[in-house]
């Protein structure tokens, strides 16, 4: 019993000086060095697992949208990211720790321009400067189901899948342990207000959220899934357009205006 409990205890002290972006409370037991090894060694393995796209075109498109996103990060989130285009038809896009990201041609089906795919990256992007898989991790470890995930994924025990599944990668694995309703709200906002500061036009937001909304065929009521409705993101989104359209008037004034075509 002494081990479970000296976990809860480190956990409520962790707890008490986390703090995500906006302002909730956050569990975050690993390092930011363990979950940058974590993410790179997830995303080599999905570089090897899924088709990767060639063409040149597409991938300069894509990577002009993302290093917009990211030259923008603070300064502990800058550098060189690491963008991968994948031939996936499922309209998804990830962003992991260490610096890397994944977008999947099917996105272009929903995100129709650069403004919108703008949208789809700052969003995973705000996940990573969100800490959530850290986040997710942390309460798994606690839990007593996750103990051995940092070398569960670097090695090859049992458990990969989930570990891949926390990382936000379960779609490939058939784990899927989607993101909470507090966290993809969250990335909503932490990413609209970071594609305003790169200098896309955030009310690009609604009208991407609308066209998936058009393209899901319908979804289950809000109190029935861990995401939030359509209806209630895109009325989120609207409400801190107050906030994130300031931002990119100064950004188009300081002469931040990516030119990103496919």
């Amino acid at each position: 019993m002494i081990k479970p409990v000296l976990a809860l205890l480190l956990a409520a002290t962790v707890v008490a000086c986390a703090e995500s972006p906006t302002g909730r409370r956050q569990m975050l037991l690993f390092s930011d060095g363990e979950m940058s090894q974590m993410g790179g060694t997830a995303f080599e393995e999905m570089k090897k697992k899924m088709t990767i796209n060639k063409d040149g075109a597409t991938n300069r498109y894509v990577s002009c949208v993302a290093d917009a996103i990211t030259a923008s990060l603070p300064p502990q989130w800058r550098g060189s990211w690491e963008v991968v285009v994948f031939q996936e038809a499922s309209a998804n896009a990830f962003a992991l720790p260490g610096k890397k990201i994944g977008v999947h041609t099917g996105i272009f089906s929903v995100a129709k321009n650069a403004d919108q795919l703008a949208t789809v990256i700052g969003h995973e992007v705000g996940h990573v400067l969100a800490h959530h898989s850290a986040e997710r991790m942390s309460v798994q470890s606690v839990a007593g189901t996750g103990t051995q995930l940092v070398g569960v994924l670097l090695g090859e025990g049992a458990g990969k899948e989930t570990v891949m599944g926390l990382l936000g990668l379960g779609t490939q694995y058939g784990v899927v342990l989607p993101y909470g309703r507090a966290q993809e709200s969250e990335a909503d906002l932490v990413g609209l207000d970071l594609m305003a500061k790169s200098g896309f036009n955030p009310e690009a937001s609604v009208s991407l959220w609308q066209n998936m909304s058009a393209a899901s065929g319908g979804q289950p009521p809000e109190f029935m899934s861990t995401h939030p409705s359509h209806a209630s993101r895109i009325k989120d989104l609207q409400r801190q357009l107050a906030t994130a359209t300031p931002l990119y008037q100064q950004a188009q004034a300081r002469g931040i205006k990516p030119v990103c075509k496919r």
